[in-house]
Formats: C-alpha cells, sequence, structure tokens
C-alpha cells in the first residue's frame, strides 16, 4: 500500500470514529503513522492533520463545548510540549519508538481496564495536571486523548460535552506539539510525499460526514473499542520494532 494511500485509508477511520466518541485520528494514526514514516515525523504530520481534524470538529460540536474545563486544559499544555521536544532532541529513534508505542499502550490500557479504579477528583489542579501530560503524551505519540480521558473519568465529565471539549483541546495539543518541534528542528515533513496532505483533507472531510450520519445509529462504545483496539495493535507493533532495532 503507497504512503498516500495509507494516509488516506487511516485518516478516514479516524476521523470518522473521532465524531462518534471522541477520539480516532491520533490513536490510530500515530501508531500507524510512526510505523510508516518513522516515530518523529510520523507524529508530526499525525500533530497536523489533527489540528484541521479538529478543527472542522469543534465547529460541528460547538454547541456542546465546555469552554471552562478547555481554558483550564489548554492553557497549560505548552509545559509538557517542552520536555517532550527535548526527549526527541536526545534520544535514538529505536528508543524513540518504544516510549511511542508503551505512552500509548499504557495511555489505552488505563482508559480501557482502569475506569472503575480511576478515583473521583474536582478542581483546578487535576484539570490543569491533565493538560501537562497531555502536551507531553502528545508531543511524543501524538496522542492526548487518552491521557484527558483518564481526567474525564475522574471528574465524571459526561460524555457529550467531554467529546465536545476534546476537539478544541486537540487543536491546540496539535498546534503546540508541531509548532515546537518544527521551530527546534526535531523533525522535518518537507521531504513526505505532497499527495499526503490532500489525501489526508478529502479523508478527513469524508470521515467527518460519515461519523456526524451514523452518530446516533453506532454504538459509541462498541465504535470507542474498534479504535481503541485498532490503536493497540499499531502501538504494539511500534513497540516491537523498536525493540528489535534496539538489538540488532
Amino acid at each position: 500500500m503507497s504512503l498516500v494511500l495509507l494516509v488516506f485509508v487511516t485518516i478516514l477511520i479516524g476521523a470518522a470514529m473521532q465524531r462518534v466518541s471522541g477520539m480516532g485520528v491520533g490513536i490510530l494514526g500515530g501508531p500507524v503513522l510512526s510505523l510508516a514514516m518513522g516515530p518523529v515525523e510520523g507524529i508530526m504530520v499525525v500533530n497536523a492533520i489533527a489540528v484541521v481534524n479538529a478543527l472542522l470538529s469543534t465547529w460541528t460540536q460547538r454547541q456542546n463545548v465546555d469552554w471552562r474545563k478547555f481554558g483550564l486544559i489548554g492553557s497549560v499544555m505548552v509545559v509538557g510540549v517542552v520536555p517532550g521536544t527535548w526527549l526527541i532532541h536526545v534520544i535514538s529513534p529505536a528508543v524513540l519508538q518504544i516510549i511511542v508505542g508503551a505512552l500509548i499502550l499504557v495511555a489505552l490500557g488505563i482508559t480501557t481496564f482502569g475506569r472503575r479504579y480511576i478515583p473521583a477528583v474536582g478542581g483546578r489542579a487535576p484539570a490543569m495536571a491533565a493538560g501537562v501530560v497531555a502536551g507531553f503524551s502528545n508531543t511524543l505519540a501524538g496522542v492526548a486523548g487518552p491521557v484527558i480521558t483518564v481526567y474525564g473519568q475522574a471528574s465524571r465529565w459526561g460524555q457529550r460535552t467531554f467529546a465536545a471539549t476534546l476537539q478544541p483541546l486537540f487543536v491546540v495539543s496539535g498546534t503546540l506539539s508541531f509548532l515546537v518541534k518544527w521551530l527546534t528542528g526535531a523533525g522535518d515533513i518537507g521531504s513526505e510525499p505532497w499527495g499526503i496532505w490532500p489525501a489526508a483533507l478529502v479523508a478527513i472531510v469524508i470521515g467527518i460526514a460519515v461519523g456526524m450520519r451514523v452518530s446516533d445509529r453506532v454504538d459509541r462504545t462498541v465504535a470507542h473499542r474498534l479504535a481503541v483496539t485498532l490503536a493497540a495493535v499499531g502501538a504494539l507493533t511500534v513497540l516491537v520494532r523498536g525493540c528489535l532495532t534496539l538489538a540488532g
């Protein structure tokens, strides 16, 4: 499968899933494009694509966004982006693949199997802590959603407003992660095929349209489980590849 087609299929599925369940582009695109392009460039491409997808998704769900929580979480994301970018500069690609794969698996594991064990929290501090960690994980692995989901579960955040508020948060986290890595020279996506960008844009539009059409008819739990399963397989593959590269 060509890289352009791979990007199209991955983002199409991810955008549809994200419109239904709140997450999709990052948790699917992160592991898949890390394998196809490398752990730095792949995540940078995911960051850029995720921003466009989240902008469109924010507009379609704007009436359900909790702008107060968005401000608390989004305002501190840059605090996590900076150390994440520093790590990219100082560790090898193989180790970075291991970290990316492990981060995604841990985040998915907590949000999937650890929900019942997450204690209830309230106040500003937990929200801001989630923002810092989300900025860090998004910079390294292209995933902010699972981290914010942990906070969402702990704060007993309603699913509809949670899924909607994730979208502008993805805009902030993706923009910060991409810009800081680009400005510091941590990654360069200029050599990637130009065709991935129009392919991604078309996939986003189609994916959101499909997601809007089926969102009321598809069980959100089923859609989320499918997205998580696909992401886990991809993350495990990235982790194994990093281990094999490091060993060989």
